[in-house]
């Protein structure tokens, strides 16, 4: 494993660990600032509405810089924007942090997804990318819940200061570790980034990635409750069982970067079948505890599973701008957070039952096996004149089959 990928995983270590530290934080936050919870959950919004204004938007204007440069100007907004969450004196001082702590989000994994093919061979490509996301895994596992404790027993602003340290880290690193690339953006500038992604491909991609990955926020954003009230678990085993989720995710990153390598869109429909699947089963698994923690861990495993060949697809569609391309399919991660959030509480409002978000799920993985079963059909749809193309130009190609000597007499004539 070339080295600059830890330093990518490092980076996504600190990136990871912020994005999702501030559900474990928000009754500390909303106590300190006089804030009840639902306003400070405003701050989750905040963060998340950072990651998809600032995915395309930096991607495309660093467009001509080198690579590493990106990737370090990027770490350093990502430290200044945690520095400001510690230092914030009130509710709406630490909104303005928390979207600016997001902002570097979706281009920081954009464009190292792209240094990250980079590094390695062609047919190891979804691998180094999983390797990258492999820090964002691991920060639900060890990251989140040691940052949480942090918090509560020095006190909220401390988890800011130390996320902050792990940025500084990550520029160390990236300094130190990834090579200075003398390939930049889209040879256009901003121009030809932008017309890149005019591509009907590049946005069912993006769709399958909103659709995929709404189905796993459906039900991951409820989790809590299905725990308590389905499998009965107490609340203070939740954090343990999210940690089971971390370790699922892991797996399935690791997995899914193997498989993509040998057959991408295979391993992404397969991804989302496996979703469909265990989404579908959610109300049967949650009924004893013991199943109930492997639901969970099904659920990381078959999610992420999809994480490495959805970028890498979005990239291929995308070839002359993968930065901006490879950044908004994390916008479009950012989305499915939302939008499968809003769309598992309806089901909750409507009275369908503490599960019934994980059905929902499983209706949204259905719909982004049907947008990936489009997109495939378009490629080979669009691959299909040249293929006949090509026939016709081997047709006629005249072919001598006899000795040399008939083949120069041939020529003579």
């Amino acid at each position: 494993m070339p080295l600059a990928l830890l330093a990518l995983a490092v980076g996504a270590f600190g990136i990871g660990t912020t994005e999702f530290v501030m559900m474990g934080l928000l009754p500390d936050v909303a106590d300190d600032l006089d804030i009840s919870i639902p306003s400070a959950g405003h701050l989750v919004s905040a963060y998340a509405l950072g990651v998809v204004v600032g995915a395309p938007l930096l991607a495309a204007v660093t467009a001509k810089l080198a690579r590493r440069t990106v990737l370090i100007g990027l770490m350093v907004l990502f430290v200044a924007g945690n520095a400001l969450s510690a230092l914030a004196p009130g509710e709406y001082s630490l909104l303005a942090a928390r979207f600016v702590s997001g902002l570097p989000h979706g281009a920081f994994f954009g464009v190292g997804a792209v240094v990250a093919t980079t590094l390695v061979a062609p047919e190891r490509r979804a691998r180094s990318v999983s390797l990258m996301f492999l820090g964002l895994t691991v920060a639900n596992i060890a990251g989140v819940p040691a940052a949480t404790l942090m918090g509560q027993h020095f006190g909220w602003r401390a988890t800011f200061l130390a996320v902050s340290v792990i940025g500084l880290a990550a520029i160390a690193s990236l300094a130190l570790l990834v090579p200075q690339d003398r390939t930049h953006g889209a040879a256009g500038g901003l121009r030809g980034e932008l017309a890149a992604l005019r591509s009907l491909p590049v946005w069912l991609s993006l769709g399958t990635t909103v659709a995929g990955f709404g189905a796993l926020f459906s039900a991951y954003s409820y989790i809590t409750p299905m725990l308590t009230d389905s499998a009965g678990y107490a609340g203070s085993s939740v954090t343990l069982l999210l940690a089971l989720f971390g370790v699922g995710a892991t797996a399935g990153n690791l997995l899914g970067g193997r498989l993509a390598d040998h057959s991408l869109r295979g391993t992404l429909f397969g991804g989302l079948a496996a979703l469909v699947v265990v989404l579908g089963l959610f109300p049967v698994l949650m009924a004893a505890q013991w199943s109930a923690a492997v639901a969970v861990t099904l659920l990381g495993t078959a999610a992420f599973v999809t994480g490495s060949p959805l970028q890498l697809m979005v990239m291929e569609k995308a070839s002359a701008a993968p930065s901006l391309a490879s950044s908004a399919n994390q916008a479009a991660f950012n989305l499915a957070n939302a939008g499968g959030a809003w769309i598992g509480g309806l089901a909750l409002a409507a009275g369908l039952g503490a599960t019934s978000p994980a059905l929902a799920g499983a209706v949204l993985a259905v719909l982004g096996l049907a947008v990936a079963g489009v997109a495939y059909a378009v490629d080979r749809r669009a691959a299909a004149p040249a293929d006949r193309t090509g026939r016709l130009v081997a047709a006629h190609v005249p072919r001598h089959t006899g000795t040399a000597a008939e083949a120069a007499e041939t020529a003579g004539h």
